[in-house]
């Protein structure tokens, strides 16, 4: 019959064959690829879980930082606020001890012009006596320095004065 009839023999061979070599697929190919393909799987499906949850976590993390940041931000308007009020009461201090060092200043001032002015006007009404008495002199035509102190003229009219 020629190719149509079996020869047993070679078919037995075939079949071991084929049944030995579907039981190294089925017992040592298969389960590996099915580990390999799970493996995969694992990293594809695993890999976006932990990608939500990190993104999760940086989302936290960040309202966290901006809640820190506004808190910060909430602190440095504090501070600068009590930086402006301490300025403003240092500044004041500052002023009214100004005020008083002028004033204090004014009054010893006043006081000493009014000693110069004492001390000038006593030079002064020496100074005048004497050219009062000399033109007087010279008018005359006689020394009237012993006659002026003699009889206390010049005292005198500053005394009245």
């Amino acid at each position: 019959m020629g190719p149509l009839k079996p020869d047993y023999p070679e078919m037995a061979v075939g079949l071991i064959c084929f049944f030995l070599l579907f039981g190294v697929l089925g017992r040592i190919l298969l389960p590996r690829l099915e580990r390999t393909l799970a493996r995969r799987r694992d990293a594809i499906e695993g890999g976006v879980e932990r990608a939500e949850a990190a993104r999760a976590e940086a989302e936290r993390t960040f309202l966290e930082y901006k809640q820190e940041l506004a808190a910060a931000h909430h602190e440095a308007a504090r501070i600068r606020q009590e930086a402006a009020e301490q300025g403003a009461a240092l500044l004041a201090a500052a002023r009214e001890e100004g005020q008083r060092e002028r004033a204090g200043l004014l009054a010893t001032a006043h006081a000493q012009l009014a000693v110069d002015q004492a001390l000038a006007a006593v030079s002064l009404q020496a100074n005048v006596g004497e050219l009062a008495t000399e033109l007087a002199g010279r008018i005359v035509g006689e020394p009237l320095d012993a006659f002026a102190a003699r009889r206390g003229t010049v005292e005198r009219f500053f005394a009245e004065r």
